[in-house]
């Protein structure tokens, strides 16, 4: 269970990081690339950087904050995943339009994924 959360942790922090990298410090991208990019130890970029292991942490649980909060105010991450939910749903539905309609809107699907590209 525990590690099933720290997997969905990771995956929530590279997905905010994906966002909200360029609103970072460069002290704070560094130290999150490291962590859950690159899997290093605590202690590993303490070596690193040398500075104490409760610096790093200290610096990366803040770096996750401003993330939180850049989601808090902006919703980008939100937005893309409703967008991903609805044109899933969209992809369903084109079966069910008829026949000389489903090129143009197969392109119109095709246009809101390129998007996000």
């Amino acid at each position: 269970m525990k590690e099933e959360n720290m997997l969905d942790k990771t995956n929530r922090v590279n997905l905010l990081f994906a966002f909200y990298e360029p609103l970072l410090t460069e002290k704070q991208q560094t130290f999150l690339k490291c962590y859950f990019h690159d899997d290093f130890s605590l202690g590993e970029i303490a070596a690193e950087f040398s500075i104490s292991r409760q610096a790093v942490y200290e610096h990366i649980k803040r770096a996750e904050q401003v993330l939180e909060n850049y989601e808090v105010k902006l919703g980008l991450v939100r937005k893309y995943e409703m967008r991903h939910t609805y044109m899933e749903q969209l992809s369903e539905v084109l079966k069910y339009i008829p026949q000389e309609h489903q090129e143009q809107a197969r392109v119109t699907l095709e246009n809101l994924q390129n998007m996000d590209a």
